[in-house]
């Protein structure tokens, strides 16, 4: 498949220009030493670094606050200038979450060691790259506000959400744990994940024509008050890490296929509609290809009306209304329907319970230890790289760093998937195939027991675009 503009390796030297820009800011966020810059720039500098300079200069180091300066400053030819303005004065309507109000005190109470941690621990198996140009598409390539995005999402990830120390860190087998608790509000969290697993409530299977992983929810399936508003909220966050980490480039987007069989007023819950759409837009930008919204009842014309007010117009323009499995063909092919929904594949999901045992290589401490270091050495690595790369510009002598950083990344890759099993809990798609150990993803596994399935990964194959002339675009419905 073609990489899409904007992604890495399609970028035009604008866009190169504002990534160099946009990681000189990010790193000196992270609190990262610039080896190239002399004194008298206003990089923030490391523990070690603050103490050379006041030794030698008899100055204090400046303090993070003080990077975006308020003065004007040309920007240099080769794109590695950071913002020049306290990104908190972007005040519009670009900033729907209140990110700008935040990002100042975020930078004032968190520590650039925690911040840079939460980055490196998002970025698993992903190109650093493509990580960071999510943030510069969703924000239209300002640097400014795509580091209010960036940081905000950071701190949601370590100290809101608990991300990677606890929704990926637990998962399915944490879940089974506490739902055995003697504490009843342990017991309840951990069961309510698990009803919302055994149920099927939503789940990933195949791909779309474009090849992006295809996540369907079951709408009737779910009703207010069933589940806590947390265990719906670690249970949307699972969904969304597991479908992460089945992404290969160029696809970098998945499609929701939100099936409205049998829907009533009573599925419906606008807090965990809320909590989607805010995660989406606020903390996982560009990862939604396409929404299906499959066999929609006449009572959601009124509902949609509400929603599609909550919805950046970019996203509202991603949904479409389908209504049969002809209409589902524009985006899936036939075969890959499952016959859930009228088409001819014939798989049904039927939950694997947890195996006693499955994550016992996360009791490993060596191996982690030794894993984590060679990362954090590669870590290291690549943000040396990136200072050299961003310094030099354009030319020859840039465009080998860029290729050694794309080496490192790589690194980065195999890196994570052997450390892997050691800090992610293993989920329903480990066991039946889907992912395997070695990170190698097969939307379409064979059921237990017979041999490896002939189906081509849609992903790795040249694809026609989606054809939308038999389907209803999202605001045609009134």
């Amino acid at each position: 498949m073609p990489i899409p503009p904007g992604h890495v390796g399609n970028l035009s030297p604008e866009q190169e220009a504002k990534l160099r820009e946009f990681w000189n800011a990010v790193l000196k966020v992270f609190g990262v030493e610039n080896p190239y810059h002399v004194s008298g720039t206003d990089t923030p500098l490391t523990e070690d670094a603050s103490s050379e300079v006041e030794t030698k200069d008899k100055k204090k180091p400046k303090k993070r606050l003080g990077l975006f300066r308020k003065h004007e400053d040309k920007d240099s030819s080769n794109g590695a200038v950071t913002p020049n303005k306290d990104p908190s004065a972007h005040a519009d309507a670009d900033d729907k979450y209140g990110q700008v109000k935040e990002y100042q005190e975020i930078l004032a109470t968190q520590s650039p060691e925690s911040l840079r941690a939460a980055f490196w621990g998002m970025v698993k198996a992903d190109h650093p790259d493509g990580l960071l140009l999510r943030f510069l598409r969703a924000r239209k390539w300002d640097v400014d506000k795509a580091l209010v995005m960036l940081v905000s999402t950071m701190r949601w990830r370590s100290q809101e959400q608990h991300v990677d120390d606890d929704v990926v860190l637990k998962g399915e087998g944490g879940a089974l744990e506490d739902s055995k608790s003697s504490d009843p509000a342990v017991k309840k969290e951990g069961e309510d994940f698990l009803t919302q697993l055994r149920l099927g409530k939503s789940f990933l299977h195949g791909t779309d024509k474009e090849g992006r992983p295809l996540c369907f929810v079951r709408c009737r399936l779910h009703r207010g008050g069933e589940q806590s508003e947390r265990s719906l909220e670690r249970y949307t966050v699972y969904v969304i890490e597991t479908a992460r980490l089945a992404l290969r480039p160029p696809v970098e987007t998945a499609c929701i296929v939100f099936d409205m069989t049998h829907f009533t007023m009573a599925n419906m819950d606008y807090t965990p509609v809320k909590f989607m759409i805010k995660i989406f837009e606020a903390n996982y930008p560009e990862s939604l290809g396409a929404v299906l919204v499959h066999k929609a009842p006449w009572l959601f014309q009124g509902i949609w009306k509400i929603i599609r007010g909550w919805l950046d117009p970019v996203v509202a323009a991603k949904v479409h209304f389908t209504s049969s499995v002809e209409d589902l063909e524009a985006f899936i092919p036939k075969s890959q329907i499952i016959k859930e929904l009228g088409g001819v594949e014939d798989w049904e999901y039927h939950y694997a319970e947890p195996v006693p045992g499955e994550n016992d290589a996360m009791k490993e401490e060596a191996p982690r230890k030794a894993l984590e270091q060679e990362r954090n050495i590669e870590v290291q690595n690549y943000q040396k790289k990136t200072y050299e790369w961003t310094a030099k510009g354009t030319g020859p002598e840039a465009d080998k760093l860029k290729e050694e950083r794309n080496s490192i990344a790589r690194a980065l890759n195999e890196n994570y998937w052997k450390l892997d099993k050691h800090i992610r809990a293993r989920t329903y798609y480990d066991r039946t195939n889907m992912i395997s150990p070695d990170g190698k993803i097969n939307f379409y596994p064979p059921p237990p027991g017979e041999g490896i399935n002939e189906k081509v990964q849609p992903a790795t194959t040249a694809l026609p675009p989606v054809a939308a002339t038999t389907t209803t675009s999202a605001d045609d419905v009134d």
